[in-house]
């Protein structure tokens, strides 16, 4: 982090970089996971940087590297991957709080994007059903209890 500050914090930049498709493909895999270890490290330390952008930051990068799959694999199909950065994000987010509509709406308000209201609909959904079958806690609601167990 001291070479390269950017990579810290809450994840603005790959955000915007990966709606813009600045960012290059071969570098997702190394950047989701330095960016899912130090936010998990940074949060644990109880260090600043919150949870809901650096989510964010995550579902974009996870929908760009959907979006440059399905564009290899249909070039005709899935000529930009904007869209599946936006879904990215609003999937993360729905899969980890367990609310697609806020999640639908945050994404479309940051990106002014209402025309992916199907496609935001249907992965946010999708996530949270997973997340649900998957027997895991919302976040916020694993951090209360994970809080009221560390004040006894």
């Amino acid at each position: 982090m001291w070479l390269t500050p950017h990579l810290a914090g809450g994840g603005d930049w790959i955000t915007q970089s990966a709606i813009d498709g600045k960012l290059v493909w071969t570098a997702l895999p190394m950047l989701y996971v330095l960016r899912l270890v130090f936010g998990s490290v940074s949060y644990a330390a109880a260090t600043p940087g919150g949870l809901f952008a650096p989510m964010v930051a995550l579902g974009a990068l996870a929908g760009l590297g959907c979006g440059d799959l399905a564009h290899v694999l249909s070039p005709t199909l899935a000529a930009r991957t904007t869209p599946f950065v936006v879904v990215g994000m609003a999937a993360m987010f729905a899969g980890a709080v367990r609310a697609p509509l806020t999640g639908i709406i945050l994404v479309t308000e940051m990106t002014n994007t209402p025309s992916l209201l199907l496609p935001l609909l249907s992965g946010s959904f999708a996530a949270m059903f997973v997340a649900d079958a998957m027997g895991e806690a919302p976040i916020y609601q694993a951090l209360r209890v994970r809080a009221a167990g560390e004040k006894r």
